[in-house]
C-alpha cells in the first residue's frame, strides 16, 4: 500500500514539475484576453492531438490490413469519409453552441474555441480506441 502511495506521490509531483516547465496561457486566467488566449491554446492543442490520433489510426489500420489491399482501401475510405462527416457535424454543433453571440466578438471566439476543443478531445479518444488489439 505504501508503495502505491509513493508511486502516486511521485507521479503527481512529476506532473506538477512538467506543468511548471510547460507554462501555458490557461495558467492563472484572470481577464477576458487571457480567457481568449487559453481558449485558442486549448483548441490548438485539441486539434493537434486529433491530427496525431488520426495519423496513428491510419498507421494501425495499415498494420492490421496492409496485407490485404482490398480491405485496407475499404476501411481507409470509410475512416476518411467518417472524419469528413464528423468535421461538418462538429462545426454545425459548435455553431449552435455559440448562438446568439455575434461572429468576431470575444465571447463568440471563446465559445467556439471551447466547443471545438471539447468535441475534438472526444473525437480523439474515439479515434484512439479504434483498431486497438
Amino acid at each position: 500500500m505504501k508503495s502505491i502511495l509513493l508511486a502516486l506521490a511521485l507521479i503527481t509531483s512529476g506532473a506538477a514539475a512538467a506543468d511548471d516547465a510547460d507554462h501555458n496561457p490557461c495558467d492563472a486566467v484572470e481577464n477576458d484576453q487571457q480567457t481568449l488566449a487559453c481558449s485558442v491554446f486549448s483548441r490548438n492543442t485539441a486539434e493537434q492531438l486529433l491530427a496525431e490520433n488520426f495519423e496513428a489510426l491510419q498507421a494501425r489500420i495499415n498494420a492490421l490490413y496492409g496485407a490485404n489491399a482490398t480491405q485496407l482501401n475499404n476501411i481507409t475510405s470509410k475512416i476518411k469519409t467518417a472524419q469528413t462527416l464528423w468535421v461538418h457535424q462538429r462545426d454545425a454543433d459548435c455553431a449552435i453552441v455559440v448562438f446568439p453571440a455575434k461572429a468576431g466578438t470575444e465571447a463568440f471566439n471563446i465559445a467556439q474555441n471551447d466547443c471545438i476543443a471539447a468535441v475534438s478531445d472526444d473525437r480523439s479518444e474515439f479515434l484512439e480506441s479504434i483498431g486497438q488489439e
